[in-house]
């Protein structure tokens, strides 16, 4: 190796959760997770609920055509893309917490919760498409909506935290 690499691999810590950027990478992934909800920003919820009219009119257009796209979605290569998913955190989860390949492990807890809101804005495209939600019903179901994505994100956060915290316990200090 070079001067120049050694310098750099000295200074930059290549490990995933003692790697700022990788926290800031969760941060930016849940905070705007949170704020779109299901391909909608959620200031057009909150838009439409205090002035109505014109606001509700789009924000009903903007869900019925990011429920309409996700459906679609969901027909046409949901099975292709459930076993896609499945196969890629299954690979992540056997290589992280089997073999401790920390990058696979670190990976794994980024999507694996990405996974499950996925899964619940199919669920909740479903429902507003089934029942045919306008106004302040379809108001509600985005809120509902937006907070068990708050829940899952804020699981999530806690669960690499705590598991970012062991794997940095163990390497620096007991040195596993």
């Amino acid at each position: 190796m070079t001067d120049l690499q050694l310098v750099i691999l000295e200074h930059i810590d290549m490990r995933s959760f003692s790697n700022l950027w990788f926290w800031i990478a969760l941060a930016v992934m849940w905070s705007t997770a949170s704020h779109w909800v299901i391909g909608v920003p959620f200031d057009m919820v909150t838009h439409a609920r205090k002035y109505g009219g014109q606001a509700q009119g789009d924000l009903e257009e903007l869900v019925r055509i990011n429920t309409s796209r996700l459906l679609y979605i969901g027909r046409v290569a949901g099975i292709w893309l459930l076993g896609l998913i499945c196969f890629l955190l299954s690979g992540l989860a056997v290589l992280g917490f089997f073999y401790w390949v920390e990058f696979a492990q670190a990976v794994f807890l980024l999507l694996f919760p990405m996974s499950l809101v996925g899964l619940l804005s199919l669920s909740t495209s479903r429902r507003i498409n089934d029942m045919g939600l306008h106004g302040e019903a379809l108001q509600r179901r985005l809120i509902r909506h937006r907070f068990y994505v708050q829940v899952i994100g804020v699981l999530s956060i806690f669960v690499t935290a705590m598991w970012g915290m062991y794997q940095n316990f163990s390497v620096q200090v007991l040195g596993l």
